[in-house]
């Protein structure tokens, strides 16, 4: 499994806008190939902005790829052309090595 990390940096101004389309944003990524899930995180951010954090799930590298090279640019146009310089993104890929449960979780 690989994790496709996206954290972004958000004006307060565009907040609420920028929440509602990276809703349908995320839902027409995971409706790509390859894609089996995600997960929206908040991160406190010492800049002030609002900082989000998604996490894509993909089933392997290759899905991955043709996503970089298919889709991605599309996509992250659509962003900047909505909302300018108003926010900026960084991205990170992670390639899943193992899990851990405490014995105390519901899981």
């Amino acid at each position: 499994m690989i994790v496709y990390e996206v954290r972004v940096l958000v004006d307060d101004e565009i907040r609420v806008a920028y929440r509602t389309w990276l809703d349908a944003h995320i839902a027409e990524i995971l409706a790509l190939p390859g894609f089996t899930g995600a997960d929206l995180f908040g991160e406190n951010d010492p800049s002030g902005k609002t900082c989000l954090v998604v996490r894509y799930r993909l089933r392997d590298q290759a899905a991955l790829d043709v996503y970089l090279s298919d889709h991605a640019p599309r996509l992250r146009a659509e962003g900047i052309q909505r909302f300018g310089t108003r926010f900026s993104a960084s991205r990170r890929v992670h390639e899943w090595i193992s899990g851990y449960h405490s014995p105390n979780s519901d899981r």
